[in-house]
C-alpha cells in the first residue's frame, strides 16, 4: 500500500508500505483476475465514455494470477513424483476447503484447470471428512478414498484453503485432521511451519534490527526493512514491548496504530481509538497475543465502488496484493533447495476510506485492477 508522509526535508512523498504477509489460503486470485477481464472488456466497448482518455489497452495491465497459481499446483504434484505405495496407481490434489465455503467460486476454476491437465483433483472439507475419506501408510503416504475408482489415489499436494481459523480447531476432529495431514509425505500448500510465517508476531519480529540479516544479505535486508512500517509486541518485560504498550494505552498515540491478532480471515483487527478500552476489556496476559503497527496513510484519491451494499462514489484506499510460488525440498536437513520462487499475478482490493477492514468476502470492499498512468 502507498503511504503517504512527510520527508526530512518537509516535502510530502510516496513510500511503498507492506500491510502483511499471508502464506495460508490466500484468496481472491481468480476473482481478481476475472475484474481486470471485466475492466479490459469495459474499455473495448468504449463503456467508460470519451470523459476517461487514460483508460487504453496498454494502462490495463494483464493478470495471469488464476493460470499462474494453477500451474505452481502443478509444479508441485510434478515434484511429488510417481505413486509410492503399492495400493495406489494415480497421484492427484487435494484441496481442504471450509464447511461454509464463500470461497468457492475463487477455488473451482483452479481445480478445473488442474483437471484440464488430466490431474486428479477432489475437495473435502476440513472436518471429519479428511478422517473418514483418508488414511496413511505404514511409509505415510497419504490415500483418498472417496474418487471413483476402486484404487485409492495417492496425494501428491494438499493445497489448505481451511484450517485457519481458530475456531476450526476447537475440538479434537479438527486437530486430528491437521495432524494426518501434516503427518504425511505429501506436499503441503502451506506446511505447519510455513503457516506459523503468516502469524503477526513473526512479522512484528522480522521487522527488528538486525533480524532479516539473518535470512538476507545486508543490502537486500535494508532494502525490504524500508517496506516496514514500525510494529511492536505487546509483552511487559521488552523495552519494545513496555513501549508498544504506552503507545496502545494512550488514546492520543494509539489513534494512529492498528490492533493485529495472529489470526486469518478478516475481520479481527482493531483500531485507533478503539484499542485502549478493547485492551482493557481483555485479560492482561493475553495483550501479547497481538501486535501493534503504526497504521499506513494511504494517498486520498476518489473512485466509485459497486458491492452489494450499493453505489459508493467519493475517496477510496487501495491495497496491492502480490501473489507469488514458491516451492522447495529440505533434502538436506540443514539447508532447503529452493525449485521455483515466482511472482504469480496480483489482487488489488479497493474500499471506502472510511471504512478500516479490507476484505472483499466479508463486505469490506470490491476487487479492482490498476491503471497504469
Amino acid at each position: 500500500m502507498m503511504h503517504s508522509c512527510v520527508s526530512e526535508n518537509g516535502q510530502s512523498q510516496l513510500q511503498l508500505k507492506q500491510v502483511e504477509l499471508n502464506t495460508y489460503s490466500v484468496a481472491g486470485g481468480v476473482h481478481s483476475a476475472r475484474i481486470t477481464k471485466l475492466h479490459k472488456l469495459l474499455q473495448k466497448t468504449g463503456s467508460y465514455g470519451l470523459s476517461s482518455p487514460r483508460i487504453s489497452p496498454s494502462s490495463l495491465p494483464d493478470n495471469p494470477a488464476t493460470d499462474s497459481l494453477a500451474s505452481g499446483l502443478l509444479r508441485a504434484h510434478f515434484a511429488y513424483g510417481p505413486p509410492k505405495s503399492n495400493l495406489a496407481s494415480r497421484t492427484g490434489i487435494l484441496f481442504i476447503v471450509q464447511s461454509n465455503n464463500v470461497n468457492i467460486c475463487d477455488e473451482r476454476p483452479l481445480e478445473e484447470l488442474l483437471w484440464d491437465h488430466d490431474l486428479p483433483t477432489y475437495r473435502l472439507e476440513f472436518n471429519h471428512e479428511i478422517l473418514d475419506a483418508t488414511s496413511l501408510t505404514t511409509t505415510r503416504e497419504l490415500l483418498f478414498h472417496g474418487s471413483l475408482s476402486h484404487d485409492p489415489l495417492e496425494i501428491s499436494v494438499v493445497y489448505m484453503r481451511a484450517g485457519y481459523d481458530e475456531h476450526e480447531y476447537r475440538d479434537q476432529v479438527g486437530i486430528a485432521a491437521r495432524v494426518r495431514l501434516e503427518s504425511s509425505r505429501a506436499i503441503k500448500c502451506p506446511s505447519l511451519l510455513s503457516h506459523l510465517t503468516t502469524f503477526k508476531k513473526v512479522q512484528q519480529e522480522l521487522s527488528t534490527p538486525g533480524m532479516l540479516e539473518r535470512f538476507l544479505s545486508a543490502p537486500e535486508a535494508a532494502k525490504l526493512s524500508k517496506t516496514f512500517m514500525p510494529m511492536y509486541p505487546l509483552d511487559s518485560i521488552s523495552s519494545l514491548g513496555q513501549h508498544g504498550r504506552a503507545l496502545a494505552l494512550d488514546p492520543t498515540t494509539a489513534a494512529g496504530h492498528i490492533l493485529k491478532p495472529s489470526l486469518e480471515g478478516g475481520g479481527h483487527n482493531v483500531y485507533g481509538a478503539a484499542i485502549p478500552e478493547f485492551l482493557r476489556m481483555i485479560p492482561e496476559d493475553s495483550w501479547s497475543d497481538h501486535i501493534l503497527m503504526e497504521q499506513i496513510e494511504a494517498p486520498e484519491i476518489r473512485n466509485s465502488l459497486i458491492s452489494s451494499h450499493g453505489l459508493h462514489s467519493g475517496p477510496v484506499v487501495t491495497e496491492l496484493g502480490v501473489f507469488g510460488v514458491c516451492l522447495w525440498s529440505h533434502a538436506d536437513q540443514k539447508e532447503a533447495k529452493i525449485m521455483e520462487n515466482k511472482e504469480a499475478g496480483f489482487s488489488l482490493k479497493t474500499k471506502s476510506r472510511e471504512m478500516d477492514e479490507i476484505s472483499v468476502v466479508k463486505g469490506y470492499g470490491c476487487f479492482d485492477s490498476p491503471l497504469l498512468v
